[in-house]
């Protein structure tokens, strides 16, 4: 019979700190410091898979509570305490553990065993009276919230009312009576809510403690833990049955909370907070305000210097920053818990910086230990923690970072009010390529609708700007210039503030606090006085030795270049050439280009745009000298270039000198039921194809310009949403053609690539005909995912959170890659590419890019590279990295 009851105490355990799975985190540390030698209450605990039988099946089997009752025999016989014995009764504490750490997310319950019996025998025996009765009414509390539902706040009403007839402030102040009361006027509530009394017999609390712990699985906090953290749900919770100790017995004894190093900061210290005379949850809770870990060596020095002796022993065997969780009963110092410390992005790399040095872990595991994602908190303002404000509203976490302004509802006013000095935030229904120079000018973007890949996301991840979107719980009344949260209104011109990191919104101007990181990688810091900046290089540079993934950036302008390559991007992987019209007088030549009558007014317009779009090009290469520079032609549908209705539209007809009506006629005939599916990528360049000329010879005279001035330029053009080789065909001789004619012309050799991106179904499917024409594919797994899916990423924000929370999508699939669907038409492409053509460069250039998980993908699919928002570049090299280790775990 498989073993499901796994024993410790006694200096001996039946697991170690390896059956994280079986044991739990919890239990398995408990195992391994019993085993060490380090002192721990005796106990057992429940293997994790009787959770999930359990919550299968709705009733444990028998054979189990014979287990059970096995082990509390056991704990019984170690201990020298018996369950509702009337000499020296066992309490006992009921508690969690899952194999990855969900602090707070699931029960615990402490004192079991209490009831009016023992309680009297507790009293004796302690010599308190006072601690007994205080102990026994935090047990009915929690154990009448956590396993009979009577919700917690019926009892901290009473408490509340005794501590104002006693006049005390907290509850250590109240007196023996004042709890004797308390117990019974808590137990009257269970009778009443309930309908039967509070259960006295210690194995039937047990076991209601027990099914409590594993129904705690299925809370809705710690179903959304595990869906934030990406933790499986079929692991389940161990149970762990641990002897109580007490910390609430006097002055000699206390229970604190500590780390082995300050998990802010990373400093090589030990921090953490400390209670005399009080129960682990004091401190949890803040029932009580704690005192510094430090104070503990005046209150009570044999056991603080036992604890130090602890931690640090406990920090060598384990290899990493600990959490502790300690309790000294009467001078005695016991440890409860010991887990990995949850730490902060700058504490994460410090530490596994700090931990290399002192030789107690490898390169190799530094990488290991810092989660790619945490990354973005390094590069990003933040607010200032020392601030106090209301969170307005929350929306999607769309780009990370801080930024206050005064709410703006129009990209134009936004462009004016921020050449004027002003620190704007465009506020949105939702926002289009229309709106870039708007976005441009904004410190950060607000939407109502939208996902984590609608336009606004994507375009302020790119840039580096803060953005929330898909907030819902704002009306953006445009005609009004506000928006409206419940009965508060925001004005144009009222300052706001935006968390992007956790999607937060506030009334107000809040202080940032800039990034460290983000200040020396732009050359406004020196590195000498950024030591988190030294220990985040240093952590990316052995990053970069074992990934074999390259990383690019998107990148649209030489600034955004810059800064990606200064974020250590290995060249460019997907330049949008559309967002260049969008800015100036280019907006005018574009709209010029669409609203000609005929191919000659079309080349008049583009002739106008070319040098324009030569000198971006030029200062891209200049920015990415001596790496490659994929350069995507003219994507997104015409009409996106126009304005639709207006002042704007009365403004462009006159500056075209075309009548209103007519423009009018234009725009509407441009409108297409389904944009995305409609004339947009590689069918504009066939229809126009003076348009993809006049890119190609773009990008060849900004080649050759920059070849002579001494820069190495690798240019790739890649020809978007092509669905058949025909159409890349038709492309392919465009481009060949202005290759001829400006190289031929100019004298010059230039190497240069022409390649696809692979962003539909037909395309994936027929990926061996096109690669024998196309020199590398570029997954575009935004559109990918929209057309494998059947779905709109910037509609189904409506109704995709809600299929990810039940479970029917596990993953929002426009924010990590699907590896079952699209990641299926990926790997088609992959394999029948090569076999057509050996060595073609592949890679991505979604937003998928600069996600970890979707990293791994890549470089289990054999991608070359990714390539992602300048920002997300750092994330992917680590993610790079560790999808490498990953895959040959010996290193």
């Amino acid at each position: 019979m498989t073993q499901k009851v796994f024993f410790f105490g006694g200096g001996a355990a039946e697991g170690t700190k390896d059956m994280k799975r079986t044991l739990g985190g919890k239990g398995a540390n408990l195992a391994e410091m019993t085993n060490l030698g380090v002192p721990v209450p005796p106990g057992f605990t429940i293997a994790a898979t009787e959770c999930i039988s359990y919550l299968e099946n709705g009733a444990c089997p028998p054979e189990l509570r014979t287990e059970v009752a096995a082990s509390v025999a056991r704990l019984e016989a170690t201990s020298g305490k018996k369950f509702g014995d009337a000499h020296d009764p066992l309490l006992v504490s009921v508690r969690s553990g899952a194999a990855v750490s969900m602090p707070g997310m699931m029960e615990t319950i402490l004192n079991l065993g209490l009831n009016d019996r023992t309680v009297v025998v507790l009293a004796r025996a302690s010599g308190s009276a006072r601690f007994a009765y205080d102990s026994y009414r935090r047990f009915i509390q929690m154990y009448a919230d956590v396993v009979l539902g009577v919700p917690s706040s019926a009892f901290e009403h009473l408490l509340t009312a005794k501590r104002m007839t006693a006049g005390v402030e907290s509850d250590a102040e109240l007196s023996e009576d004042a709890l004797r009361n308390l117990t019974e006027e808590f137990k009257a509530i269970v009778r009443n809510q309930t309908g039967t009394p509070f259960p006295t017999d210690p194995a039937e609390q047990l076991w209601g403690a027990i099914e409590a712990v594993w129904r705690s699985w299925t809370l809705k906090k710690a179903r959304d833990y595990r869906r934030v953290h990406a933790i499986p749900e079929t692991l389940g919770t161990a149970v762990n049955i641990v002897a109580m100790v007490f910390g609430n017995l006097g002055d000699d004894s206390g229970t604190g909370v500590a780390f082995t190093r300050d998990p802010s900061t990373g400093e090589h210290k030990f921090y953490g907070e400390f209670l005399v005379n009080a129960q682990g949850e004091d401190v949890v809770a803040g029932i009580r305000t704690p005192i510094a870990i430090d104070q503990m060596a005046t209150r009570l020095p044999a056991a603080f210097e036992q604890l130090m002796d602890t931690q640090a022993r406990l920090e060598r065997h384990f290899c990493d920053m600990q959490d502790i969780e300690f309790t000294v009963e009467r001078g005695q110092l016991y440890l409860l818990q010991t887990r990995t410390g949850k730490r902060t992005a700058a504490a994460a790399v410090r530490i596994a910086r700090d931990m290399v040095d002192e030789g107690l872990i490898t390169q190799n595991d530094a990488v290991r230990r810092v989660p790619a994602g945490q990354l973005d908190q390094l590069l990003h303002p933040i607010i200032d923690p020392a601030a106090r404000a209301k969170t307005l509203c929350v929306g999607l976490p769309a780009s990370p970072g801080a930024s206050s302004g005064i709410a703006v509802f129009d990209p134009d006013i936004a462009e004016a009010r921020a050449a004027d000095g002003s620190a704007v935030i465009l506020v949105r229904e939702e926002t289009t390529p229309e709106d870039f120079h708007g976005i441009v000018a904004a410190r950060a973007v607000l939407t109502a609708r939208g996902g984590m890949t609608s336009h606004a996301a994507v375009v302020a991840r790119g840039m580096g700007k803060c953005a929330v979107v898909g907030c819902r719980d704002i009306h953006v009344d445009l005609e009004h210039r506000r928006f409206t949260v419940g009965n508060q209104t925001i004005n144009e011109g009222d300052y706001i503030t935006l968390d992007g990191a956790t999607g937060r919104v506030f009334s107000g101007a809040l202080p940032t606090i800039p990034s460290e990181v983000v200040q020396v990688t732009n050359g406004t810091m020196r590195e000498s006085a950024a030591p988190l900046y030294q220990a985040y290089a240093q952590l990316l540079g052995w990053a970069d030795e074992v990934r074999t993934l390259k990383v690019r950036a998107n990148a649209d302008t030489p600034r955004d270049a810059r800064i990606a390559r200064n974020f250590g991007a290995e060249g460019i992987g997907l330049c949008r050439t559309e967002h260049m019209f969008f800015e100036g007088e280019r907006i005018n030549a574009m709209r010029e280009m669409i609203v000609a009558r005929d191919e000659a007014g079309r080349r008049r317009a583009l002739a106008k745009l070319l040098p324009m779009q030569r000198a971006d090009f030029e200062g891209i290469f200049e920015a990415m000298d001596g790496l490659p520079v994929t350069i995507r032609l003219l994507d997104p549908p015409l009409h996106e270039f126009l304005p639709h209705g207006g002042e704007e539209s009365k403004l462009l007809a006159r500056t075209l000198d075309i009548p209103r009506n007519d423009l009018q006629r234009i725009v509407e005939n441009l409108r297409e039921t389904n944009p995305m599916l409609g004339h947009r990528g590689c069918r504009l360049g066939i229809t126009y194809p003076e348009i993809t000329e006049m890119q190609g010879r773009a990008i060849f005279e900004a080649a050759v310009k920059a070849k002579r001035r001494g820069i190495e330029v690798h240019p790739e053009i890649m020809v978007p949403l092509v669905s058949a080789v025909t159409e890349f065909d038709n492309q392919r001789a465009i481009l060949e053609h202005a290759a001829e004619q400006v190289l031929g012309v100019m004298g010059e050799t230039v190497p240069y690539l022409i390649g696809t991106m692979i962003e539909l179904p037909r395309a994936a499917l027929t990926a061996g005909e096109i690669a024998k024409r196309a020199e590398f594919f570029s997954f575009g797994t935004n559109d990918l995912t929209q057309t494998t899916y059947g779905l709109s990423r910037d509609d189904a924000g409506r109704f995709l959170p809600s299929y990810v929370e039940s479970g029917i999508f596990p993953d929002d699939p426009f924010q990590t890659l699907d590896p079952v669907g699209v990641g299926r038409l990926i790997r088609i492409a992959v394999e029948d590419g090569r076999k057509a053509r050996p060595g073609i460069k592949l890679g991505i250039c979604g937003e998928h890019g600069g996600e970890p998980r979707s990293v791994a993908f890549c470089h289990a699919t054999g991608l070359d590279y990714v390539s992602c928002s300048p920002y997300r570049v750092p994330i992917a090299r680590l993610a790079a990295a560790h999808a490498a280790l990953e895959a040959t775990p010996g290193q």
